[in-house]
């Protein structure tokens, strides 16, 4: 079934939230009517105008494009979804277009205004249709008439909001509620057409589908791959090529300076000729041997955040030094740095439907934004300030060889090997106690700064730094940072935490917080907790952050592994279980 166009305006989304909450592929409600945005191939796009080289090269582009917002020269394009609409009057329940025109959304009988149908169904590959209504009404059983048309309507009886007051009544003379939409076993006769909105299309499928309501947070859970901007590729001559390096990557090396010089970019960038010709045979050597592995990419900026940057000019995109307050510390961490200025770049690579992207790179169940690969993802770029910590290597490795902090992360890593199997995908990553350790407390730190600097939680956001044990780099630590695209990510409230005077006060009160919890003691006992039993001990009141805080969706977060629980009092990295604390302040 193909899309129906939309060619006005509908509504407008924050920039950030269409590499988020409203990506491609998601449903947006607008006004009185309900869209999804399309494909990245229908975007108004001319060039890539984005760059951070480490990322491009991880995910195989050569740029970045920000959603366009210029209703006159290009918007994101939409289609509406879903198609079928009720009549908020009559009570006419059929597709969009045989109900009204095109570029209206009230009924051609009674002029009443059209509401978005409640339910879609969607299927684990990301596909999401129109609820089969019809199929429903008449699923098992022949119309009790001849009639060969069929009119629908839905009604509610009025005596709940249950769904069984809610009904779906056949001109034939069939009916039936909407009681079982939800019911896994009473679907199971209807299955995925394969229809795919956000691209105007469909493919094979025939998979079981599921039931949800258009607003529920489960009809769209993106993928963003994110990188910072580092020395040497956020530095001067190397970031004034960016733009051009599609057209340097083919140019012969002993051409590179009589090239510059016809593209004037030594006007454009304020650079030498010779300096952007050496930036460029620098970025060809350094790209040769650029390891863009996840691990890689972090390590590599654990290691610019550890060492610093000085400040040497206005327009630098990476300042990082060590933090005035971070002697007062030393027993909690081996080192603490501001990063008064950093810039993010995070990029949609697709999105899935049901449930979370897993971190399987080969998940079958990942969406695609266009029907064919583009060298481009949609993408933003944050600029901001953050605190960065690092913990004590040897303290944590002794730490989490202890056979009793391994037996407690057991249970997640159990839980997780689980969930991955009934998801048909490889366990390729490992949840050791130290993710759970640093994770936990990355929450701890957002959930206080959150009350003390003056941002909300969610324009804060964590970036964690985990080795596995084996590894020889043994990284461990914690960026914590602004993820708004608007001024408010560089007021300076986060990096004035980290203050001579402030910054332990603000440490070990994060601490003290996370040692407890209003829910306590069923929270700290809790042995699984969170999607798919991927927490221990951690709730809503205590541990958990907006999604968009947390870049493990909120799972694998455990406040045990800081300070213990009744029943392994020794396991807490900071103390034993109600002793802890006290001595941290």
């Amino acid at each position: 079934m193909a899309g129906e166009a939309i060619v006005r305006s509908v509504g407008s989304v924050r920039r950030s939230q269409l590499i988020s909450t409203y990506g491609v592929g998601a449903l947006i409600a607008a006004k009185e009517e309900s869209v999804i945005v399309a494909g990245i191939h229908r975007w108004p796009v001319q060039t890539p105008d984005l760059h951070e080289p480490r990322l491009e090269k991880k995910l195989g582009v050569r740029g970045f494009v920000e959603p366009p917002v210029d209703q006159h020269k290009g918007d994101v394009p939409v289609f509406r979804f879903p198609t079928m609409v009720q009549c908020s009057s009559c009570g006419r329940l059929d597709l969009h277009h045989r109900l009204s025109l095109p570029d209206s959304n009230t009924c051609n009988d009674c002029d009443a205004p059209l509401i978005p149908s409640r339910f879609v169904v969607a299927c684990e590959l990301g596909h999401i249709d129109d609820f089969p209504y019809f199929r429903w009404v008449h699923m098992g059983q022949a119309p009790t008439t001849e009639k060969t048309t069929h009119k629908m309507t839905i009604e509610s009886a009025g005596e709940s909001a249950a769904l069984r007051d809610v009904v779906i009544r056949c001109s034939c003379g069939l009916s039936r509620t909407m009681e079982d939409v939800f019911d896994r076993e009473k679907m199971s006769a209807l299955r995925c057409q394969g229809r795919r909105p956000w691209l105007d299309d469909t493919e094979e499928c025939g998979n079981p589908v599921r039931t949800l309501q258009r607003g529920a947070s489960n009809v769209y859970f993106p993928q963003v791959k994110s990188a910072l901007s580092i020395p040497p590729w956020s530095e001067g001559a190397l970031r004034a090529i960016n733009a051009y390096w599609n057209v340097f990557q083919a140019i012969p090396l002993d051409a590179l300076e009589a090239t510059i010089l016809g593209m004037r970019l030594s006007e454009q960038t304020g650079y030498e000729a010779s300096d952007l010709a050496e930036a460029v045979r620098a970025r060809r050597s350094g790209e040769a041997h650029l390891d863009v592995s996840d691990f890689s990419l972090r390590a590599d900026e654990y290691k610019a955040l550890r060492l610093g940057q000085p400040e040497k000019s206005a327009g630098q995109e990476f300042v990082c030094r060590k933090a005035p307050g971070s002697e007062s510390i030393q027993d909690i961490f081996a080192q603490a740095m501001i990063v008064p200025r950093l810039r993010e770049v995070r990029a949609l690579t697709g999105f899935t439907r049901l449930e979370g992207p897993s971190p399987d790179p080969d998940d079958l169940r990942l969406a695609l934004l266009s029907p064919t690969k583009l060298d481009w993802y949609p993408a933003i770029e944050v600029r901001g300030e953050g605190v960065f910590f690092r913990f004590h290597e040897d303290k944590i490795s002794r730490w989490e060889l202890r056979e009793d902090v391994q037996a407690r992360a057991t249970k997640i890593r159990e839980n997780y090997a689980h969930y991955c199997r009934s998801r048909k995908a490889q366990v390729r990553r490992s949840i050791s106690a130290r993710l759970l350790l640093i994770h936990t407390v990355a929450h701890a730190l957002i959930n206080q700064w959150a009350l003390e600097c003056g941002y909300p939680a969610g324009s804060l956001r964590e970036r964690l730094y985990v080795g596995d044990m084996k590894d020889p780099s043994a990284i461990a630590g914690i960026l914590v940072y602004t993820a708004t695209t608007d001024s408010a990510g560089s007021l300076g409230g986060l990096i004035g935490l980290a203050d001579l005077s402030r910054l332990r006060y603000s440490v070990t009160e994060a601490l003290h917080r996370a040692s407890w919890c209003s829910a306590d003691p069923v929270c700290i006992e809790t042995i699984a907790a969170g999607a798919s039993s991927l927490n221990l001990a951690a709730c809503h009141a205590c541990a958990l952050l907006p999604e968009v805080s947390c870049e493990e969706q909120n799972v694998f977060l455990d406040r045990g592994m800081l300070f213990g629980t009744p029943e392994w009092p020794e396991v807490g990295y900071f103390g034993r279980y109600g002793a802890g604390v006290i001595a941290l302040g």
